[in-house]
């Protein structure tokens, strides 16, 4: 049998982001990939408490912070939510996420004697390269993990960066994955478009390390293109200063629901990912080949593994280079079949029941 699985990220419920996709198909709904314990914050609101997915419970830990006291005093709160939740006979063995953050050492400190499976996701490491304290407990985490997940060979390399004593044996990657159903029965494009523009799509948060700067950068040398945009509501009104200094126009989609967001892939031509430093895996990317729209990304680590030369690599650096080959997009509907064909067939190496499997077998050996 497997162990019970013991597992957290330490955001409020609903936040955006691939790692909280991952995290709730993994671990959550009527027959999640994983049974497991999972958490995740309830929300600082004192409205009605949000509809949550089966098998996901909310922890009331208030004041989360990164630094200082009130980080300790946090991670105390954490670790009490988290022995009051669960019996520790009932603990098999613990997945940690979110590495530089609260609700690993919170995991550790409630239940010091289980197994360790550390999963690293991109946010750890950006936040590790910029914050002291991110570090000292990303550090902290590598020592205390039994064994370390990457998706990529990238990421571990940026871990090994971050944190040289890490021993290379616990390293084992294992590649996220996306849902099975969108390999199996993909959803149908939409019918040939008529319009002579290019239907362009970015689909994320708008933080500093996504690009989406460059991506404006392009816009005024782009020709007979339309982009839109799904995000996070507050993240769009905090960009519409900067879209009207430019007097670009663009068409706000909100920030979708997984279904909605697979249903919006069929209407438009190409996705654009122009991430700057590093993207874990780019799961984004991967659904959107699923449902068979190519990728045009900036090749960063992490992202270029995953595609392995899938998708149309170009350079968000240079505005006029990224208008190049938009337009390459818009004019050669060849290209455009090409890249689909190619996106299904690597979309296909990452369904989501192996990376399940695989991380059940590596928790059975360590129980």
């Amino acid at each position: 049998m497997n162990p019970t699985v013991i597992t957290a990220l330490d955001l409020p419920f609903p936040s955006p982001g691939g790692s909280v996709e991952l995290f709730l198909d993994l671990y959550t709904g009527q027959h999640p990939r994983l049974p497991a314990r999972a958490f995740m914050l309830a929300p600082d609101s004192t409205g009605l408490p949000p509809l949550t997915p089966a098998g996901l419970q909310l922890l009331c830990a208030p004041g989360k912070s990164l630094t200082g006291y009130a980080y300790h005093r946090y991670v105390t709160l954490l670790r009490r939510a988290l022995t009051e939740a669960v019996d520790p006979s009932d603990a098999g063995v613990l997945h940690l996420q979110h590495l530089a953050f609260g609700a690993t050492p919170a995991l550790i400190r409630a239940f010091p004697n289980r197994p360790r499976i550390a999963l690293v996701h991109g946010t750890d490491l950006l936040f590790a390269e910029a914050h002291p304290q991110q570090l000292t407990v990303l550090r902290q985490a590598a020592r205390a993990a039994d064994t370390i997940v990457v998706p990529t060979g990238a990421m571990a390399d940026r871990l090994l960066r971050l944190a040289p004593d890490t021993r290379r044996r616990k390293i084992e990657k294992i590649p996220w994955g996306i849902p099975d159903h969108l390999l199996s029965a993909p959803l149908p494009r939409s019918p040939s478009r008529s319009s002579s523009h290019l239907r362009i799509l970015y689909a994320g948060r708008l933080t500093p390390e996504k690009g989406f700067e460059n991506l404006l950068a392009a816009l005024p040398f782009t020709r007979s293109a339309e982009l839109s945009i799904a995000t996070p509501r507050a993240e769009f009104h905090a960009l519409r200063p900067r879209l009207h200094q430019l007097g670009a126009h663009v068409r706000y989609l909100g920030w979708l629901r997984r279904p909605q967001l697979w249903k919006t892939f069929a209407d438009h031509d190409v996705l654009v990912m122009p991430s700057t430093t590093l993207e874990a895996m780019g799961l984004v990317a991967l659904e959107a080949q699923a449902c068979g729209l190519p990728v045009l990304h900036q090749p960063v680590p992490g992202l270029s593994e995953a595609l392995g030369g899938t998708g149309l690599a170009t350079d968000f650096t240079d505005p006029r280079v990224v208008a190049s080959d938009l337009e390459r997009l818009r004019t050669s509907p060849a290209l455009l079949r090409s890249l689909r064909a190619a996106g299904l067939a690597n979309a296909a190496r990452f369904p989501l029941s192996a990376t399940a499997t695989t991380l059940a077998e590596l928790g059975r050996r360590l129980a």
